[in-house]
């Protein structure tokens, strides 16, 4: 008796995966300290700000490592339908580092509002926020392409924080800059801006993430295509139930199929294999479990 299913480990899935927390833990590492030091020596609150955003980048990655890595693990006794569950939980923690991160932020700018502002000057703080936008943009570009290739939740959240972190930085520059050539009050306001951004892009995140943890179905334009998927598959008379769950990133899938009642228990039973196995070439596909029914026959009102 199979107590589990079948998994066969994906050498290049696994490679994407090393090189996605390679990428994102040494750059975030460099990026916090890097601007950790300028904003003690510029005490740009917008800037600190930025830096808080980092420390966070820094605790999520950490958290990136470990979730995937469980996401990767086998199916066994204890999660026999596979750990694909760890990802999406990996994709909430995020989220919840990052509006962490917000708070400090708003917190910081806040606080400068109250004490008074001064300008900050250009120089340091100009240079580490173009370098840090210009390194999160190739971040985004790059773990963007490797959470598409994968379908993966927590990377594709990972993607959407670099981007923000583009535009956050590009807002910590203008107060910076800003506050020395027109008023030392738009470091604050910068610093506030880039905490709204943060707090937003969070809840997003959190949101779709969320979606996925509790087992959230398919869109109706998903639905359609796999019941045309299904229907257009030699033998199959029609489909009259479909239900679709998340197990991870991707989807579960239900289906029940109408066949010729006549026809033996080994011709079903090669058409539902067919039908599951056109189903699982869908990249949205992770399972499909098919049941073939005599044709009229559409189960229990």
């Amino acid at each position: 008796m199979q107590w589990v299913r079948e998994y066969t480990p994906q050498p290049e899935t696994r490679r994407l995966y090393m090189r996605a927390m390679a990428i994102t833990l040494g750059i975030n590492i460099l990026l916090a300290v890097s601007k950790g030091i300028v904003a003690y020596l510029s005490k740009s609150v917008a800037i600190y700000a930025d830096a808080a955003n980092s420390t966070s980048d820094v605790l999520y990655s950490l958290l990136l490592i470990l979730g995937l890595w469980m996401a990767q693990r086998p199916p066994d006794l204890s999660h026999p339908q596979g750990h694909n569950r760890f990802e999406p939980l990996v994709g909430v923690l995020v989220s919840i580092s990052m509006a962490f991160a917000g708070y400090e932020a708003a917190r910081s700018a806040i606080d400068r509002f109250y004490s008074g502002s001064f300008a900050i000057d250009p120089g340091l703080p100009t240079l580490i926020l173009i370098f840090s936008a210009a390194l999160k943009a190739g971040m985004y570009i790059s773990i963007r392409r490797i959470a598409l290739q994968l379908t993966s939740p927590a990377l594709s959240v990972v993607a959407r924080d670099n981007l923000s972190d583009v535009l956050t930085s590009v807002a910590a520059f203008l107060g910076a800059f800003g506050s020395r050539f027109l008023s030392p009050l738009l470091d604050p306001i910068a610093g506030l801006l880039v905490a709204v951004w943060i707090f937003r892009t969070a809840f997003r995140a959190g949101w779709e993430n969320l979606n996925y943890l509790t087992g959230g179905g398919a869109s109706e334009e998903l639905r359609n295509e796999i019941a045309k998927v299904a229907s257009e598959t030699p033998g199959v008379a029609q489909v009259h139930h479909i239900m679709t769950e998340y197990a991870g990133a991707k989807f579960v899938i239900d289906i029940h199929i109408n066949v010729d009642g006549e026809i033996s228990l080994n011709q079903a039973h090669a058409i539902e294999d067919e039908v599951s196995s056109r189903l699982e070439s869908l990249p949205q596909i992770d399972r499909a479990y098919v049941h073939a029914e005599p044709a009229g026959w559409e189960g229990p009102k």
